[in-house]
């Protein structure tokens, strides 16, 4: 099935990447042998870094994979921290094995973004299970969750295509329990006759969940939001802000200019890197800072926890610079507009952390949006006024 997302190396089939410019299906009857990978190609496909072999099912053959991330994978999973190529990171939806799977081996769902996709099969080092890709469109499970797309609908699908039925003799699935807002147990029992068992937050309890005979404790239950977890999402936020920032900054120039004399350049230039500033204040300060500290600034509201810590960089960025700045209305303005910016950036964790629900981040941006404009709206009145 192809992946809408990667049109030039679409996933068709699990374990197999087409190559640019080709398009088709895998043939039929792939076979199984100690041969190299690269007798298993046919022209115009690759075999995807992550098998390691094939396996022969009731099914049809089934690609198993390796625990182990290679160097290309540890470069994209760096790109794609970054936000590079992020909506385009997928894998084939379709079954996968890991290690030696037999009819008897626990079947595992996820999405078919590949860093979820690598992280559980990581964690899977010294097991034997089944691996069970829905098409989530390169989502994570858990956004994917709330989307729509990792759902009961496309689980029960995935089961019948993939002949589940016919490749374990257990009627049995273990869905993150991040997905559990998603997938209904009681409809996948009804529409499949497999039973849904919700694992564990993390991939990296699974082994253990698994040995307790599929049961979690309360730790595997509770989600964290650590020092290293929240560090780890500040490169997708100022990759996201790079192009916007690029554009706010040309604005701030044109703006900057005018004065008395209509437009100067010479005044664009000047104030314009004082608002320049006041930008990177604002961007490192809501998309960095807060996050990072986000446990020790006051207030549940996200938005106003970017006003808070905003303000205290404002302050450091813009009391050196005091003398260059016309006047307090220029102060004003650049103090509003750097912390409006952080306060907004700070705003766009709400749906990347455990602190709010769904509700709660809709309540937080009917309050704080408007609030964000007039700000803005004032900073630039203030702007202008402060070059007469």
């Amino acid at each position: 099935m192809a992946s809408p997302v990667q049109p030039r190396q679409t996933l068709s089939t699990p374990g197999v990447t087409i190559l640019s410019g080709m398009d088709g299906q895998i043939p039929a009857g792939l076979p199984v042998s100690a041969a190299p990978l690269a007798a298993h190609e046919k022209p115009g496909y690759r075999m995807c870094s992550y098998v390691k072999t094939f396996i022969k099912t009731d099914a049809g053959h089934i690609p198993i994979i390796t625990s182990l991330l290679g160097k290309a994978d540890l470069f994209s999973t760096f790109y794609v921290r970054c936000g590079i190529n992020r909506h385009q990171y997928t894998v084939a939806p379709g079954l996968y094995g890991i290690g030696e799977p037999d009819k008897t081996s626990d079947v595992l769902v996820t999405a078919n973004f590949k860093l979820t996709f690598d992280h559980l099969r990581k964690a899977l080092a010294h097991v034997n299970a089944w691996i069970l890709v829905l098409d989530t469109n390169g989502v994570n499970v858990w956004c994917a969750a709330g989307k729509g797309t990792f759902s009961t609908r496309e689980l029960v699908t995935r089961i019948k295509t993939t002949s589940l039925d016919k490749i374990v003799d257990h009627k049995r699935v273990i869905v993150p329990q991040l997905g559990a807002t998603g997938v209904s147990a009681k409809d996948v029992k009804t529409q499949s006759g497999f039973r849904v068992v919700y694992g564990p937050i993390r991939a990296n309890d699974i082994p253990v969940f698994l040995q307790n005979h599929r049961i979690a404790d309360k730790q595997m239950r509770q989600i964290t939001f650590s020092l290293y977890e929240r560090f780890i999402l500040t490169p997708v936020e100022i990759q996201m802000a790079l192009k916007p920032s690029l554009i706010a900054i040309i604005a701030l120039f044109i703006l900057s200019g005018f004065g008395p004399g209509i437009f100067s350049f010479s005044g664009a230039w000047e104030r314009g890197v004082l608002a320049v500033y006041a930008l990177v204040a604002g961007i490192i300060s809501g998309a960095i800072a807060t996050p990072v500290l986000l446990p020790f600034i006051p207030s549940r509201a996200f938005a106003l926890k970017g006003i808070i810590v905003g303000s205290i960089f404002a302050v450091l960025v813009l009391l050196p610079m005091a003398n260059t700045i016309n006047g307090i209305a220029g102060g004003l303005a650049l103090f509003l507009f750097s912390v409006t910016i952080s306060s907004y950036l700070a705003m766009n964790f709400t749906g990347a952390t455990p602190f709010t629900s769904p509700s709660g981040v809709e309540h937080e941006m009917k309050q704080y949006i408007p609030v964000q404009l007039a700000c803005l709206a004032i900073s630039t009145g203030l702007w202008i006024y402060a070059a007469f």
